[in-house]
């Protein structure tokens, strides 16, 4: 029987271990006194965004961490704790955990990973103010196209008024 138990604890520690590993970004946080509403919310927001929300054994976590090289994120894992990982977007985890948590106060952000570094709470919660990528990428795009487009009316105004010279 300890085998068993022994064996399904080590196939938990790899499949968190394997998330671990993959995640851009993640953000650990204290989930308790949510209501059983305001979790169900808050695992669709993050669903929707592709983002995974999970609650591990803490001593599951450590042992994952540890064998990664996120040593410093054990620290943090103390209480009931849950994990929002994202695959693809560094910053969105920590976005819609702090957007969520200023309507519900029960939320607190504890840490977070970006691109394997380990931030605090408060850090995380300045990560969350840096937009998406798409949103930056599109304020880029739109900085370019102000002057080219201004070059252009420019252009386009020298020969209209050649044009009328002659």
């Amino acid at each position: 029987m300890q085998n068993k138990n022994r064996e399904i604890k080590e196939a938990k520690v790899q499949e968190i271990k394997e998330k671990l590993e993959k995640a851009q970004g993640l953000v650990l946080a204290n989930y308790q006194g949510l209501t059983v509403e305001e979790d169900t919310e808050l695992r669709k927001t993050l669903r929707e965004a592709g983002i995974e929300y999970k609650v591990y054994k803490n001593t599951l976590t450590t042992l994952a961490a540890k064998e990664i090289g996120l040593d410093d994120v054990t620290s943090y894992l103390e209480g009931p704790i849950s994990v929002a990982i994202s695959y693809d977007d560094a910053t969105a985890p920590a976005r819609i955990l702090n957007d969520f948590a200023k309507g519900h106060k029960k939320l607190d952000l504890i840490a977070g990973v970006v691109e394997k570094k380990v931030y605090d709470a408060e850090q995380i919660k300045a990560i969350a103010a840096i937009p998406s990528r798409e949103v930056l990428i599109a304020k880029i795009l739109g900085s370019f196209k102000a002057p080219l487009s201004n070059l252009a009316y420019l252009l386009n105004a020298v020969k209209e008024s050649k044009e009328s010279a002659q």
